[in-house]
């Protein structure tokens, strides 16, 4: 049988993405035997589509170890860090004890928000720093954040696979050079479940691994180190430092007041060096805000110890600098860490006074950013802004719940205009993976408010598109899923952004195997499309090349040539005859006609994408890669194995350019070659094709999706 593949979207309702159908090769009674292992069929994602997936692989190469020192340690070296000396020396002697051993050993970091588990891993990373090659953090909190975090190392290695579009490529790649070598160490930052790390976890190598969590349900796979609040001789030792005083008896009562808990000792002492005032006069004053705490009633997110530090530092910083108070306010409704200036500095517009004013003049931004650091309430970099997730609790519990509109609104409307509208190419995708995490932060702080519905809505749709681009499907799903909801109430379940939506969805469960579902996903957005644009508009032939595609997947062939159908002639009566998107459609016509038999239809349908394609788009398009490749399968049909290789050898070349040496649709096309070379006869190039299509392939699908068990 021929296997047939591509689809597309679009993200925008005035921006059509363009489609295309790239067909993979099967073959039947191969003389080349697997053993009892069968070969199986696998479908892409944004750019991809069914791949042919083979038993049996290449080791990979073992790889060299990269030049200079490579970190990405997120905040800086704390000078204040205070006692944790068995801790430490614990943490040191589990991680060393790794080194002498077949598998790598893990030390996790559990305990209460604010008790200094991150600081913990800090103070050991810089401490030990020498002792690395590799020192790599990596955001552990959500899902998604925690693979680009991941994948990142790729790039600093300068892997072969650091531009691949498929994330878990570069993923893999990672994970298989740290197994291969030493001198690395990994910190995986707030992590919520096992689970969660299982598949980022090396199994081998010589390097070390330092896990924090507040849950305690590590023991199974790491040596477990529970975090507790500060002895009182710590919480002395802490605010002597940070103070300079001396007065001993002031301290212990202030660190019995504080109930010992690092975050809350760090912020009163910040106040205290920055004010100027006594230990005792901290006291009093600490006293007294917390029976007004306690009168209003403490909120269960977090101690009252952080709260009432925090008002006396909010205060403080807001009277040295009025702005602080705002900035402060907008970076609760992000994510805690790694905010980028940029987004600040290039989102004035959706800002309200007066920190519009305050953000466009860089030197009253950079007092604003000054005075919270001051006082412990934020860490600025050169580039980004961190803040503790306890202090953005604080801030937003404390505003009213006009107020809280009014910043998670400021918060969604900023993040939602900086998110690249074409996340689902590669090229944005660095910028996407750094603004994903707040996207998501605003987004669910913003359920249950009525603020920036179409914003979010947009903003959780882009995030489906990105992380459908990444092959994250869960996660795409359940995004779109959401903007789906959101997208009922903003505009109605009959809106052009609610056929986008759905249609977006409908790619996803395509992916994810379930083709029913996507069929009924496109002929809702189709409807919902034609009662808005007519039957004659361009994004109607969008969602017809979509529906189209799914209907050949189901082997409705007689459904998929009806939509394709029309799809060409909407585009050919907008466009003309010379259109890439005319040439999308006609190539997938043709992909239709070869899977019915009609090989000379198919062949003169091809050609003409081709030339189509050869006129708009450059030479080295990946479009031009797919038509080449599906001609070629019509050719090797019809018998023209010379012209076949050939042509294949072309589209490779073409792809390997675009998209490296490991990407899905190389793998696609070096499969499609090995049959080639099978019918020639030269079964070591097969098995050599063969086997490349799988090593690059393997790891993209699990073995429960459907069209693995196609067969040939």
């Amino acid at each position: 049988m021929i296997a047939i593949y591509k689809f597309f979207w679009k993200t925008e309702e005035k921006a059509p993405s363009d489609g295309g159908g790239h067909r993979v090769e099967t073959a039947k009674d191969s003389p080349i035997s697997f053993g009892d292992q069968s070969p199986t069929i696998k479908a892409d994602r944004i750019e991809g589509g069914l791949h042919i997936t083979y038993p049996g692989t290449k080791e990979t190469p073992k790889q060299e170890k990269p030049p200079g020192k490579i970190s990405n340690i997120p905040h800086p070296h704390n000078p204040n860090f205070t006692g944790r000396v068995d801790l430490l020396e614990k943490l040191h002697e589990a991680l060393a004890a790794g080194e002498r051993a077949a598998f790598t050993q893990t030390s996790a970091i559990t305990g209460l928000g604010g008790v200094g588990k991150t600081q913990l891993a800090l103070e050991y990373s810089y401490r030990h720093a020498d002792d690395y090659r590799v020192v790599w953090w990596v955001r552990s909190e959500e899902p998604a954040t925690l693979a680009a975090d991941y994948a990142g190392l790729a790039g600093r290695l300068d892997l072969p696979e650091k531009e691949a579009q498929d994330q878990r490529v570069a993923v893999e790649a990672v994970k298989s050079w740290l197994e291969q070598n030493g001198g690395w160490l990994l910190v995986f930052d707030n992590a919520q479940e096992f689970k969660d790390l299982e598949d980022y976890l090396p199994r081998a190598g010589s390097g070390h691994v330092i896990i924090t969590s507040r849950k305690q349900s590590w023991g199974g796979v790491a040596r477990m180190l529970t975090v507790d609040m500060f002895t009182p001789a710590e919480s002395v030792e802490s605010l002597r430092r940070r103070t300079g005083q001396d007065d001993e008896d002031a301290a212990k009562a202030l660190a019995e007041a504080l109930g010992n808990l690092p975050l809350a000792l760090e912020q009163a002492g910040a106040y205290i060096q920055e004010t100027g005032i006594t230990l005792s006069a901290y006291l009093k004053l600490f006293q007294e805000r917390h029976e007004e705490l306690l009168r209003r009633g403490k909120p269960d997110a977090y101690p009252d110890t952080v709260a009432t530090t925090w008002d006396l530092s909010f205060e403080k910083a807001s009277e040295e600098v009025h702005a602080s108070a705002d900035l402060l306010n907008l970076c609760a409704f992000l994510a805690p860490d790694d905010i980028p200036k940029s987004l600040l500095t290039n989102g004035a517009e959706h800002l309200p006074e007066p920190l519009a004013s305050t953000i466009t003049d860089e030197m009253a931004l950079n007092d604003a950013f000054a005075a919270l650091k001051r006082y412990s309430l934020m860490t600025v970099a050169d580039n980004s802004l961190s803040i503790h997730r306890l202090v953005q609790a604080v801030a937003r519990d404390r505003l009213s719940e006009k107020e809280r509109k009014r910043w998670a609104e400021a918060a969604v409307l900023l993040v939602n205009d900086a998110f690249p509208k074409n996340c689902d190419d590669f090229r944005t995708w660095d910028k996407c993976s750094v603004l994903l995490p707040h996207a998501l932060a605003t987004v669910e702080h913003r359920v249950g408010l009525e603020a920036a519905l179409k914003a979010a809505e947009r903003l959780l749709n882009q995030i489906g598109v990105y992380l459908l681009a990444r092959a994250e499907f869960d996660e795409a799903k359940s995004a779109l899923e959401r903007a789906l909801k959101i997208g009922a109430r903003a505009y109605g379940s009959d809106h052009p952004a609610t056929a986008r939506v759905v249609n977006n969805l409908g790619s996803v469960l395509q992916e994810m195997g379930d083709l029913d579902g996507a069929k009924k996903n496109y002929l809702l957005a189709l409807e919902i499309d034609e009662n808005v644009y007519g039957p004659h508009h361009s994004v109607v032939a969008i969602r017809l090349n979509n529906l189209g595609l799914a209907l050949q997947a189901l082997g409705d062939l007689a459904g998929a040539m009806s939509a394709l159908t029309r799809a060409l002639e909407i585009d050919e009566k907008i466009y003309g005859s010379d259109h890439p998107n005319v040439g999308r459609d006609i190539n997938n016509l043709g992909s239709v006609l070869a899977n019915l038999g009609d090989l000379d239809g198919a062949k003169s349908a091809l050609e003409r994408a081709l030339e189509i394609n050869k006129k708009t788009l450059s030479p080295d398009d990946p479009k031009v890669a797919r038509t080449v490749n599906n001609l070629c399968l019509v050719l090797k049909e019809m018998g023209d194995l010379n012209g076949a290789k050939k042509n294949f050898e072309q589209a490779l070349e073409i792809d390997e350019k675009i998209y490296g040496l490991d990407h899905p649709d190389v793998a696609t096309v070096v499969n499609n070659l090995g049959s080639v070379l099978q019918e020639m006869s030269d079964l070591d190039g097969a098995k050599r094709s063969y086997d490349r299509a799988l090593e690059i392939c393997r790891n993209r699908f699990g073995e429960d999706h459907p069209q693995t068990k196609l067969g040939w």
